[in-house]
Formats: C-alpha cells, sequence, structure tokens
C-alpha cells in the first residue's frame, strides 16, 4: 500500500511540474531511441542480410577470377594473374560434379553499365549483363516472378532470350506486360522470357533487380574478342562438411589452373555463408557501440534528472517536514522520492522505445530496402530495465538527502 501511495504522489508531484517532467523525460526518450535505434537498425539489416542467403546452401560458393587491381605498399601494383577462361571453368564443373552430389552454374559478367531500350522507353546505363546457364537463377537464390528461367533450348541453339531483373521490368514496361516483348541493349535484340522477384541489395544498390541474364554463349558474341573471366558457382547439398567441400574444390582448381606448390591460389573462392558469419562479426562491434553510445546519452540524462530532483527537495522542504511531522519514516520519505524519481525515467524510456522502433526500422528501409518491420522485444526490455536503472541511480542521493531533513528545521523553511 506504501508503495502505491507513493506512485500516487510521485504521479501527483509530476502534475504538478508537467513542464519540467516533460523537458526531462524528453532527455531520458533521446537516450533511450539513440539506443534502441541503433540496435534495431542492426537487427533490421543483419535480418534483411540472413533473407539475402536464406535460400543458399551452407555449401554453395563460388569460384572467381582473382582481384588484382589492389595495391600494395610503395605503390607497387600486385601480382597479375591470368582471368578464369571457359575451358577451365567447365572443366571444374564436370570435375566437381563427379566427384559430388552437386549443381555448378556457370556465368561471366558481360558489361556493367548497359542501356537497356524498348520503344521509347530506356533505361538508366546502369544494368548488368550476365551470360549464363539454367542453373544460375536457381544456385543463386533468385526466384521468377513472371515467365519462365532459361532453358536447356534456349542454351543449345543460343537463342537471344533474356531474363530482366524487377527494375528493368518496372522502367521498360511500366504496368504492361513484358513477357515475349523484345528489347534492345548492346546493339541486339532479345526477347523477354522472364523476369525475376524483387531481391534488392544493401545500400540501395539494387544490382540484383537491374540484371539482364542471357544464355552463356550468347554473351561470348556479345563480348566479341574481349577476354571474359568466367565464375563458377557450385553447391553439394548432401555433403556435411562444407570446410572439406571447399578445399576439395580449391585443389581441383588449382591442378587445372597448373598452381605451383607452396604458391597463393591464382583464383578467389567466396562461400555465402563466410559472407553471413562476416557480417555477424561486423554488426557485434555495431552492437557495443550503438550500446556505448546510448549508454553514455543516458548517463548525461540522468545527471540531468539527478538535478531536477535535487531541487524537487528544495522546493518540497517544507512538504517533507510535514510528512514526517504526522509520522513519515525516512524510509518512506525515500522511497517517495525514488519512486517518483523511476516514474520519470519510465515516462520517458516508453516515449524513447517507441521513437527507436520508428528510427530503427527507417534506417533499415533505407540501407537495405526491405519491408520487414522489426520489433526488438530484447532490445525493449533492456531499454526499461536501464531506465529503472538510471531512475535508481538518479533519484537515490536526493532520496536520501530529503530522508535526512530535520523535520523542525524543513517546517521552518520558507
Amino acid at each position: 500500500m506504501i508503495i502505491r501511495e507513493n506512485i500516487e504522489e510521485g504521479l501527483r508531484s509530476i502534475q504538478s511540474n508537467l513542464l519540467r517532467t516533460v523537458l526531462t523525460a524528453m532527455i531520458i526518450a533521446i537516450g533511450i531511441t539513440s539506443l534502441v535505434g541503433i540496435l534495431t537498425a542492426i537487427d533490421g539489416i543483419q535480418g534483411s542480410v540472413n533473407n539475402s542467403f536464406a535460400d543458399l546452401g551452407a555449401n554453395t560458393f563460388t569460384v572467381r577470377n582473382r582481384d588484382d587491381d589492389e595495391f600494395r605498399s610503395g605503390g607497387r601494383r600486385s601480382k597479375q594473374y591470368p582471368p578464369v577462361t571457359y575451358r577451365q571453368a567447365k572443366t571444374f564443373a564436370e570435375k566437381f560434379k563427379a566427384s559430388y552430389d552437386a549443381t555448378a552454374s556457370l556465368s561471366a559478367n558481360i558489361a556493367g553499365a548497359v542501356q537497356v531500350n524498348y520503344r521509347s522507353n530506356k533505361t538508366n546505363p546502369n544494368s548488368s549483363v550476365v551470360g549464363s546457364d539454367d542453373q544460375y537463377l536457381g544456385i543463386n537464390g533468385y526466384k521468377i516472378d513472371l515467365g519462365r528461367n532459361l532453358d536447356k533450348n534456349d542454351l543449345e541453339k543460343s537463342l537471344n532470350v533474356a531474363v530482366l531483373g524487377q527494375e528493368i521490368a518496372r522502367k521498360l514496361f511500366e504496368r504492361d506486360d513484358p513477357i515475349n516483348k523484345e528489347i534492345t541493349f548492346m546493339g541486339s535484340r532479345y526477347k523477354v522470357v522472364g523476369v525475376l522477384q524483387k531481391k534488392g541489395s544493401l545500400g540501395g544498390n539494387n544490382d540484383s533487380d537491374r540484371l539482364i541474364l542471357i544464355p552463356l554463349d550468347n554473351g561470348r558474341g556479345l563480348a566479341a574478342n574481349r577476354a571474359l573471366s568466367y565464375n563458377i558457382t557450385a553447391s553439394a547439398p548432401n555433403a556435411a562438411n562444407g570446410d572439406l567441400i571447399v578445399e576439395e574444390a580449391r585443389g581441383i582448381m588449382r591442378r587445372i589452373r597448373n598452381d605451383e606448390l607452396g604458391k597463393e591460389d591464382s583464383f578467389a573462392i567466396d562461400r555465402a555463408d563466410a559472407m553471413v558469419k562476416d557480417f555477424e562479426s561486423i554488426s557485434g562491434y555495431l552492437r557495443i557501440g550503438g550500446f556505448v553510445i546510448g549508454t553514455v546519452t543516458l548517463l548525461g540524462a540522468s545527471i540531468a534528472l539527478m538535478n531536477i530532483m535535487l531541487v524537487s527537495v528544495t522546493e518540497r522542504t517544507r512538504e517533507i517536514g510535514i510528512r514526517k511531522s504526522l509520522g513519515a519514516t525516512p524510509r518512506v520519505i525515500r522511497m517517495q522520492f525514488l519512486i517518483e524519481a523511476i516514474v520519470v525515467c519510465i515516462l520517458g524510456g516508453i516515449g524513447g522505445l517507441i521513437l527507436g522502433i520508428i528510427v530503427g526500422n527507417a534506417i533499415t528501409g533505407v540501407i537495405s530496402d526491405t519491408s520487414t518491420f522489426v520489433v526488438p522485444w530484447l532490445w525493449m526490455a533492456i531499454g526499461i530495465a536501464i531506465c529503472v536503472m538510471v531512475g535508481v541511480l538518479s533519484g537515490i542521493y536526493p532520496a536520501i538527502k530529503a530522508s535526512r531533513l530535520d523535520p523542525i528545521e524543513a517546517l521552518r523553511y520558507e
């Protein structure tokens, strides 16, 4: 009953000093907003990354040309490696399929700044043309929205057919049905046979939605005399040990590329699950940083709240004297001011939680282009717990000071 009376007394005190309470609660709310907002955004981005790789198996990896455009210290150019040729890529795919119950897809980046035309409509020159086989979509986690994928007939006869990313289809055809319409790019006409589902990517850089997929031999023809570097994306779903699979694949490719013993690989292998793990590691550091930022902000808010509570004790000195003269013990006085500080913190914390969830999801939507709304129950619980802790730390000294006032001197206070 005493706790209930103290809560009611705290609420009456808050109501009588509404402006001061609102300003104090806003300081708390800003701290909670920064804490919950940052952590919500990180969780949302993490979820977007996980969804992007959800359709890929744990043993999916890509063998590609080793990047050779990095510079070592001193300005010397790093060692140049020859591109992965069509013969090497095809040989690797055949050997890997023969060794495991696996799928392997060959692809090559034909061009990365292409303008696509359909009648009077045209896209910006930012579309990517990829030559591939019929396994490319499934093994890379793409899904068909309209039409169909490339099939064996398209590949064997090198038909001029294309599968478009969502953004290109929307830009060229708006609300019209794009299937069986002819588009033009790189000086050639292609018939649209399929449209991919919207995929998006981090940072709003929707390369996946600006993709043009054509048969691999057609892509080699569009490249003319330009040397292409081929990528092999492989997956062995029935194998339990992903690390062993990758090492076996590395050994096969080293033999095909004639890499000498003791020398580094002349190619690179990217694992799908490694990208997720790398981001999880980075997001862990981001969470620590967000927690530190929010804690520092709340520390400033706690100092402000303590100052407000000290002012409140001074203003209510005569009231404290009256309560003591009527039999209120120091414990009751301490509890009154402590609960008042906690109530102010919780009110500010609730506002901060709402703002933090909104801000965090807004940041997630901008960065990762996702429509998923994240409600961080864990961070909400932690935020409320921190609010209570801040209220206790901020109110304990003013509460002790109020409980130690001499009732006679307090009644004389003007």
